[in-house]
């Protein structure tokens, strides 16, 4: 089912919400088939920007369909812990998932292009992927056997490089190195000697406490504030080469999406859309103000990988991209093909754009503040 063709029947379906909600107010919710759906996520309950985003979709979701269309969201570990989320929505113990695809490599190592892969495609280039030239498409194919209808839902834009306990000045520094990361990311350290474990989010800090680990990424300022590694790991390292974009995914039980009325199913197709604007302006507007904030009143030292670093995490993943291609299985050299053929295209126009355009607001010239 391709995402165009959702958003095209949008506006149909914000006049079939309309009439739901002037027959709710004559009639009872009951006789108006009100279904009440539950929402998994891979989130700590009230977590900012991730759990936040998964709240904001289910009530605009609701709101639109004019109440006849409820859910109810849960926090990681609620119904199921936060990696079971794909097993949760396929299977029916709920219709509805918010997490982010890397989360299940273990089902499929292609699941990893459409949160991000080391070196990848930024954000504006991820949504033009998925929108414009064909990642849809290959995404709900790659899907299909798991019963899942995905969307993506959410951004957190390119993220941190991480917390570390330790300053990191050479390659030789992840030799023996504990560390939380997930997806393509953890087989680029691994490269460097690193150990790397998949934690959820809800265990992180307590790993990283205890020193169980060494250092962790999560998102970025925003989200990595409220979590509170800058008690434990002061050392705050950028850029994260490893998500140059991360996306999120509002995935559905795919039998009960087809179920559906088409107006529904534009409706929760809409919805995601939304949120993945919402959710990626979100994180931008406030890692900003979030990173002075732990810089000045937490004292955390930010700090700038080495170009040795990045040129050997650079090669590493080159490697990992490599063996995927020369080792994955039909559905995985499919994606990843696609994947790097529509990167090596963008890459061209964000060279002259978007890069061009930010190495010439890097010059020195008189400027107003605004302050």
């Amino acid at each position: 089912m391709e995402r165009r063709e959702f958003m095209k029947t949008a506006a149909v379906a914000g006049v079939g919400a309309a009439a739901a909600t002037a027959s709710t107010l004559a009639t009872p919710a009951i006789a108006q088939g009100v279904m009440e759906w539950r929402m998994v996520t891979a989130w700590p309950k009230g977590l900012p920007g991730v759990y936040s985003s998964a709240e904001r979709v289910a009530k605009r979701i609701e709101d639109a369909s004019g109440g006849r269309l409820k859910i109810k969201v849960f926090g990681a570990g609620e119904i199921v812990p936060g990696l079971q989320v794909f097993d949760a929505v396929s299977n029916g113990t709920a219709e509805l998932g918010h997490d982010t695809p890397y989360y299940h490599t273990s089902k499929s190592k292609a699941t990893a292009f459409f949160t991000t892969v080391p070196f990848g495609m930024t954000q504006v280039e991820h949504n033009a992927w998925i929108n414009m030239a064909g990642g849809q498409a290959l995404w709900e194919e790659l899907y299909a056997p798991f019963n899942l209808q995905p969307f993506m839902c959410g951004n957190t834009g390119v993220q941190m490089g991480g917390w570390f306990r330790k300053e990191i000045q050479a390659p030789e520094d992840f030799k023996g190195l504990k560390f939380r990361m997930p997806g393509m990311g953890a087989e680029v350290l691994k490269k460097l000697g690193a150990n790397v474990v998949l934690l959820p989010g809800g265990e992180v800090f307590a790993a990283l406490q205890s020193g169980a680990i060494d250092g962790t990424e999560w998102t970025g300022p925003y989200n990595d504030l409220s979590m509170g590694f800058y008690k434990v790991a002061p050392n705050y390292y950028w850029p994260g080469i490893h998500e140059p974009s991360a996306a999120m995914q509002l995935i559905i039980n795919k039998e009960k999406f087809a179920a559906l009325p088409k107006d529904l199913q534009a409706i929760i197709a809409a919805a995601a859309g939304e949120e993945n604007m919402m959710g990626g302006s979100e994180f931008f507007e406030r890692s900003g103000t979030a990173l002075e904030t732990l810089v000045r009143d937490h004292g955390v030292k930010l700090r700038q990988f080495p170009r040795s670093v990045l040129v050997a995490l650079g090669n590493a993943a080159g490697e990992v991209l490599q063996e995927t291609l020369d080792n994955g299985d039909a559905i995985t050299k499919k994606v990843a093909t696609h994947f790097l053929k529509t990167r090596t295209n963008l890459i061209r126009w964000t060279r002259i754009a978007d890069q061009g355009f930010a190495n010439a607001r890097q010059l020195e010239f008189k400027y107003p503040t605004g302050e």
